[in-house]
């Protein structure tokens, strides 16, 4: 049996370093783990309660609640915008914290990882995120931490899948996310 990992990126830039972060975490996912790439981030409205009702729900919103709801666990990729999460990690986060007691994280692994230009390489959002989706029912492993400074020089050339330290980090990073899936919570 396969395990299905749903991979969020925070960045909706074409050349985002965390879009080819998630790329490279698809690409080098082990044997029996499917990482799919969420695509549509960007046309899930805010949040809104008023729209969050049976027959009014968004289907942007449907689509991805759809998606995390058959995930097995999820690997966040977050950049750091001013000091914090950005806003349609954050958005994502929301959408899939309701309906309120059975959210589509429910208990499930989450690990959040990242780069950033900074020399701390987006620590700050990433904590965040992990704090967000903790409260919206998330099961985070706080010791899978990949903070990667530098990331328009480090990876101004070299596509994150192509750096071996990287890879190797992105690849243990998985496979521990994995090892947590079905674990008592």
């Amino acid at each position: 049996m396969s395990v299905r990992i749903l991979a969020l990126v925070g960045s909706l830039r074409a050349g985002s370093h965390n879009r080819q972060l998630a790329e490279a975490a698809v690409k080098l996912a082990p044997a029996g783990v499917e990482i799919e790439l969420y695509e549509g981030l960007a046309e899930v409205p805010f949040y809104n309660e008023d729209i969050d009702v049976e027959g009014g729900v968004p289907a942007t919103a449907v689509k991805l609640r759809e998606a995390a709801a058959a995930a097995d666990a999820f690997l966040l990729f977050s950049p750091e915008y001013n000091g914090t999460i950005p806003a349609v990690l954050k958005n994502a986060i929301d959408w899939l914290s309701r309906p309120y007691g059975s959210g589509a994280f429910g208990g499930k692994p989450v690990a959040v990882v990242g780069t950033a230009f900074g020399q701390y390489g987006g620590v700050w959002a990433q904590d965040e995120a992990r704090k967000a989706v903790g409260i919206a029912g998330g099961k985070v492993i706080e010791d899978i931490k990949l903070s990667i400074p530098g990331s328009l020089t480090r990876f101004a050339e070299t596509h994150p899948s192509d750096d071996a330290e990287v890879a190797a980090q992105l690849t243990d990073v998985v496979a521990r996310l994995h090892s947590n899936v079905g674990a008592a919570v």
